[in-house]
């Protein structure tokens, strides 16, 4: 949508109609939607792969940086290929690895196995604002860690790194290294 995503039609359609997100270029007639096959040739300022592994190669993404895109944030599970990730890094797009741009679905089903286990039942808004928070430190850990190994910027080494560490301070608190 050339004048901007109406946010509010987005929330209509895929929380209220549970609709597919065509339904938004039928609404807003100036919008276009493009399916599957071309979508990575449309010039953009951010792309946002969510459906399939693998769906971003390194072609389209070749694409995405010539159609001046600027920042390629992951929705699904490794819908970029390594050869995409290498092109976004050489071409200095900034980039959010489904590791750590995609974990809010995780973090809200840990937030409702926290409500449930607490027997309390939290609004919208509660919800929103514990994500809000948990992506805020996800965010925080990306850029300190990148920039403490010497790649500012580079979120995919920021996300490897402060998810490595998680890890291994975990297991030397349980005694297992």
């Amino acid at each position: 949508d050339k004048n901007g995503i109406e946010f509010n039609t987005v929330r209509m359609i895929k929380e209220i109609e549970r609709r597919r997100i065509r339904r938004y270029a039928q609404i807003h007639t100036k919008a276009e939607y493009h399916d599957t096959g071309s979508i990575w040739n449309v010039p953009c300022d951010a792309a946002f792969p969510c459906a399939t592994q693998n769906e971003l190669d390194g072609k389209n993404a070749r694409s995405l940086v010539k159609n001046g895109c600027r920042l390629v944030s992951e929705g699904a599970n490794m819908p970029c290929t390594p050869d995409a990730i290498k092109a976004f890094l050489k071409a200095g797009i900034l980039y959010g690895p489904g590791k750590a741009a995609n974990a809010g679905g995780v973090a809200v089903s840990a937030l409702e196995m926290q409500q449930n286990a607490a027997w309390d039942r939290w609004t919208f808004k509660e919800v929103d604002d514990k994500l809000q928070n948990v992506m805020k430190n996800i965010h925080g850990s990306c850029v300190h860690y990148a920039k403490a190994y010497n790649s500012p910027g580079n979120y995919v080494v920021g996300a490897n790194i402060a998810g490595f560490l998680r890890v291994a301070q975990a297991m030397i608190s349980h005694g297992l290294i």
